[in-house]
């Protein structure tokens, strides 16, 4: 809470000790990609806040940017927020690329009942931003709301869904456009740097806030400053992603985040042996690149907890972290054959032109290029689990979830039930003692789905009420209890038992047949509740 707490709106009568809450999401991080999550990646921030807070081992992300930032902010399925896919508008409510009126985000639930709301970073739930095509974009129209529209007091960042961290598009400042870059700008800190601007302002005043602080790192591009990639330059080479993907599973494993009969998923077909590898140094660099933009995030991760201690609000914060997705398998399209120029071949400020491409060539970093770090290193960042960002076997929809409060009561450690993106809401709502609104603007609000997370946060085993549910482009699944139902489009369905084989390594479908006839009726059920489409989508 702020320093002078009160209540007002539809608060409960503990209002008083609401707190004020950081909820701080990255972008295309994997699984093990952190230190307390097995990563040899530096991240001694979210380590301390691991060591004194709750680990969730079994949170799950919606497969995808987007559709995830949709769910988080909502408390809902992302077709029911109007994010069943992109944000591109394939004209139905549930498909229509951006917030739907019949939901409310977290900043419309808790802004009534006292908080102020303030938002730093990625926002991705707006409608369609061309990277390349400024003339097009039409930030607040209808179609496209922005963060002060759809409750957030202030708002510092970017619209779309990623681009360049030393010279980012469609960036804006609560409803107006802004450029940004210049000599020594890099996203990552511009984002942290707003957040503890927010921080700083937010509680020297009289009511508990909301902060929001949304990473595109380590989103693609592979873009970091010089100096952290040269601390990670090396580190890859010897090993490789064989032996990065061994050594986190064996971490995982002793820090008691992995049961041990779960199996390490054999390496992708897609991706070499290390060994077979001609360009060791290039790959390595590329790796390097990445741990930097992670090391970036987290050392922005520790100027907001400093923040928070130096004003004195330390104790009475709820601080979440999560990532979006699981490590992203893209290996882009600026190699491809398109007769339009890539829509992120865009010049630097000082008109150097945008080298795009994975290629040995090029070797990734500095702000004229644009490349992404390829399969083999996301198979990695998703140790122990098998696929990708996209996909919604584990490793797409897997990420780790930290969780401090230390005035909350919490029960220090792992939390090894499943959770969920949605249940966010619902945790926060509690611990606000807010409601749930059953109107926005005199529309009647689509219920929330998630359950809290309070409960398990301070030690109680509760088991969760409703199965959980996915689909992203015709990749489909449903988790209820220790079963998991699954498939990758256009294939059959296949059954895991999660509790023995969370690596999704020994398909059950063929001997449980009449499980998966059940669970399939069951996310039919969901499907058509949901609004799902059969994918591709046809208007």
């Amino acid at each position: 809470m702020s320093k002078q707490d009160t209540p007002g709106g539809q608060a409960s009568p503990q209002a008083a000790s609401r707190p004020n809450i950081v909820l701080i999401l990255v972008d295309d991080m994997g699984y093990s990609d952190i230190g307390c999550f097995g990563s040899e990646i530096d991240t001694p921030n979210l380590d301390r806040l691991a060591q004194s807070g709750v680990r969730f081992s079994q949170m799950y992300n919606c497969a995808r940017c987007c559709p995830t930032r949709a769910s988080l902010l909502t408390g809902l399925y992302p077709h029911q927020a109007g994010v069943g896919h992109m944000v591109g508008n394939h004209g139905y409510a549930e498909y229509q690329g951006f917030l739907r009126d019949d939901c409310v985000t977290l900043a419309e639930a808790l802004r009534p009942c006292g908080y102020r709301t303030l938002m730093s970073g990625k926002w991705h739930v707006g409608g369609a931003y061309q990277a390349n095509q400024p003339d097009s974009w039409a930030p607040g129209s209808a179609g496209h709301p922005l963060p002060v529209q759809r409750g957030f007091d202030e708002h510092y960042g970017m619209l779309g869904g990623g681009g360049s961290y030393f010279n980012p598009p469609y960036m804006v400042r609560d409803d107006r456009l802004i450029r940004v870059g210049g000599e020594g700008y890099y996203l990552t800190d511009a984002i942290s740097a707003e957040a503890v601007r927010m921080i700083e302002q937010a509680s020297d005043g009289d009511q508990p806030f909301l902060l929001y602080v949304a990473y595109t790192a380590p989103h693609w591009p592979l873009h970091a400053p010089e100096d952290d990639i040269e601390r990670y330059r090396g580190r890859y080479r010897l090993k490789g992603w064989d032996g990065v993907r061994k050594a986190r599973y064996e971490r995982l494993q002793s820090a008691g985040l992995l049961d041990p009969g779960w199996s390490l998923s054999p390496r992708d077909t897609a991706a070499p042996a290390w060994n077979a590898v001609a360009e060791k140094d290039w790959e390595d660099l590329r790796m390097a690149v990445y741990a930097a933009q992670v090391d970036r995030m987290d050392q922005g991760v520790g100027r907001i907890m400093d923040a928070l201690e130096r004003q004195g609000i330390g104790d009475d914060t709820l601080v979440m972290f999560l990532s979006d997705n699981g490590g992203c398998a893209e290996f882009l399209a600026e190699d491809s054959n398109r007769k339009e120029p890539f829509r992120y071949d865009i010049p630097t400020p000082d008109g150097r032109p945008m080298r795009l491409g994975n290629t040995p060539s090029i070797q990734p970093g500095p702000d004229d290029t644009f490349a992404s770090y390829d399969l083999p290193w996301a198979n990695a960042s998703n140790t122990p689990f098998r696929l990708y960002k996209h996909w919604v076997h584990e490793g797409g929809i897997t990420t780790p979830l930290l969780v401090q409060w230390p005035g909350g009561g919490l029960a220090p450690g792992i939390v090894h039930r499943p959770s969920h993106v949605i249940d966010i809401m619902a945790t926060c709502l509690e611990v606000a003692g807010a409601r749930y609104p059953a109107e926005r603007d005199g529309i009647t609000v689509t219920p929330l789905e998630g359950e809290s997370l309070v409960p398990l946060l301070r030690g109680r085993d509760q088991a969760r009420v409703q199965p959980l549910f996915w689909e992203h482009e015709g990749n489909c699944a449903l988790r209820d209890g220790e079963w998991k139902l699954v498939k990758r489009h256009p294939e059959g369905w296949e059954l895991y038992n999660m509790e023995r084989d969370r690596t999704e390594l020994e398909d059950m479908a063929a001997r449980e047949p009449d499980r998966v006839k059940r669970m399939s009726a069951e996310y039919r059920r969901r499907a058509a509740a949901y609004g799902v489409r059969d994918w591709p989508l046809r208007r």
